[in-house]
């Protein structure tokens, strides 16, 4: 099993962005990314980017720790729904496997703000490869 550095280490652009990988298992993975005005839009709300890069990178920690020995994984689709703006503090990612599969792994992430409040679901799916 990969520690939470690891992982990160294995993401350089995960890493450049400022992400944290707190915890890791294959039953769940955890993250956060810190607000900052860099990575913002408009209003100074946090950049939808920036929320998917954070829920991509911490799902597809997930998925690889649910792969068979000797494969890797690459995202095949994945879907994000915004439910509220982020304007200070952090956003914390929860990644948990829906599936796990011998072709594919589904991982749902849920973002939430400091106060705990959902700011974002993503769903994807990561192909399993055989090498």
């Amino acid at each position: 099993m990969m520690s939470p550095d690891e992982l990160l280490a294995a993401m350089p652009f995960a890493r450049t962005a400022g992400l944290v990988i707190e915890s890791a298992s294959a039953e769940e993975v955890t993250g956060r990314l810190s607000w900052a005005p860099e990575r913002c839009t408009a209003g100074g709300v946090m950049h939808g980017g920036a929320l998917v890069t954070l829920a991509d990178s911490v799902g597809a920690a997930c998925a690889f720790l649910n792969l068979p020995p000797g494969a890797t994984t690459t995202t095949v689709e994945t879907s994000t729904r915004f439910f509220r703006g982020v304007w200070d503090g952090e956003v914390r990612a929860v990644a948990r496997p829906l599936h796990t599969g011998r072709t594919s792994v589904v991982v749902q992430t849920d973002l939430y703000d400091a106060e705990g409040r959902r700011v974002a679901q993503t769903t994807q799916t990561q192909a399993v490869l055989r090498l």
